[in-house]
């Protein structure tokens, strides 16, 4: 188990370059398995989630070649299912909940699939029936094995049909996206995910020579084909570690230019950070996020509280909740966070009111935080990371805090920040990685 020391209350000044995007890189390495040629993806983040993830496709027969910093190749010629009824394999598999969307490819593709329970964050309940929904309306078979703790699922030929989501689940949408396109016939897709990193996985498989239609909406029509080719594909900045800089600049009263960030696939976030009192200057493709002595929360046009909530795209993403939550801490005024789709991801607060934050948590999915406006700086303290985002939420905290912090479990943050530490140090931070 490796931890951070960390050394608050030290302004940063440089440039940070986002990683590729986490979410669509579990997305479109799945989809790799989609074809028996080579397709090759640029802007791979190589952090924990990703590595396991292509270590699994390894296990299935994947050729795997690194061809450059953060670019690799798959070739899926000869794959090999029957790995993942491995007790060994399935406990990789359970480690990272992405893994379950490599069965409706591989359904798609051979006609069965193994799934164990997928894992991940600990935030709550985060069922897989709309995966499973959808690739049952596309013909698909599957029974429970208890012994095994495995789901089967089986299909001699997906057929395209009329799904309505009962929610619109991202990584639920993309199995079923990735199923349809080589099924006999027309799928459509209602009340589809539409993240830019779904976007991205469809433009993708068209491509590839899927006849993909509706794709940025929530309806999308997929005519499926016999097969697919080989291509070459560009991930998207990771617009959630774009948000984390820029809240981490805002609390370490730092000067930070984000460089490269896709300023259009970014949807409301900037807008939610200006409403919390931030200034973000957009230079071309760049962030610019200038030293902010104090920042003051908006309120509603009736005088009420601001509440920030997550919802689908183009709501704001729940992942970066628990930054907004943090940059509130030191505000000028009062916000109301409402976590709508995880019950347990506010429980990380415990640790900011250690550090002085005034936070009340009113129930699993609501906190009222008064913002101290930077007249008592928050405390460094020990505390343990319990899930990716938390975890860069309380690191940002620790740099801003005097004083020298610990972080556990740190290998949740690995999962989902390449090289943070490194990264940060560079332009002025003080985090040691320690055993």
């Amino acid at each position: 188990m490796a931890s951070f020391e960390v050394e608050g209350g030290h302004a940063l000044h440089g440039n940070l370059y986002p990683q590729g995007a986490k979410n669509e890189a579990l997305q479109v390495i799945c989809a790799t398995l989609l074809t028996d040629k080579t397709v090759i993806l640029h802007n791979v983040p190589e952090i924990k989630d990703v590595t396991i993830l292509i270590e699994m496709l390894s296990l299935l027969g994947v050729e795997v070649e690194k061809r450059g910093q953060n670019t690799y190749a798959f070739t899926a010629e000869n794959l090999q299912p029957e790995i993942l009824k491995q007790p060994e394999v399935q406990k990789r598999f359970s480690a990272l909940r992405g893994s379950i969307m490599l069965v409706g490819p591989l359904l798609a593709r051979v006609g069965y699939a193994y799934a164990g329970k997928p894992g991940g964050d600990m935030i709550g309940r985060r069922r897989i029936d709309t995966h499973f929904y959808g690739l049952q309306q596309l013909g698909a078979q599957f029974q429970y094995e208890p012994e095994n703790n495995l789901y089967l699922l089986r299909a001699s030929k997906l057929k395209g049909n009329y799904i309505l989501l009962d929610e619109a689940s991202v990584t639920g949408t993309a199995n079923i996206i990735m199923a349809a396109v080589l099924a006999e016939g027309t799928t459509t897709i209602y009340n589809a995910a539409c993240e830019p990193y779904i976007q991205q996985l469809c433009k993708m498989l068209v491509s590839m020579g899927a006849r993909i239609e509706g794709i940025g909406s929530n309806l999308l029509t997929i005519h499926g084909v016999s097969r697919l080719q080989g291509c070459e594909h560009t991930l998207l900045p990771d617009m959630i570690e774009i948000g984390s800089f820029i809240g981490l600049a805002a609390m370490c009263h730092s000067d930070i230019t984000i460089k490269n960030v896709s300023y259009e696939n970014l949807g409301i976030i900037p807008r939610t950070f200006q409403r919390m009192g931030i200034t973000i200057e957009r230079v071309g493709d760049d962030i610019h996020i200038p030293v902010h002595n104090e920042y003051e929360i908006e309120t509603f046009i009736d005088g009420s509280i601001l509440t920030i909530a997550d919802a689908p795209w183009p709501g704001l993403t729940p992942d970066l909740l628990s930054v907004f939550l943090v940059v509130a801490t030191q505000a000028k005024g009062s916000v109301l966070i409402h976590q709508k789709m995880f019950e347990s991801r506010l429980f990380f607060v415990d640790k900011l009111i250690d550090m002085g934050a005034q936070i009340i948590l009113c129930d699993p999915h609501r906190a009222t935080i008064i913002g101290l406006n930077n007249r008592h700086p928050l405390k460094p303290t020990t505390m343990s990371s319990p899930d990716i985002r938390a975890g860069v939420a309380l690191l940002i905290a620790a740099l801003s805090a005097p004083g020298k912090s610990i972080i556990h479990n740190i290998e949740q943050i690995d999962r989902g920040y390449y090289r943070i530490d490194e990264r940060l140090n560079a332009i002025g931070a003080r985090i040691k990685r320690i055993s």
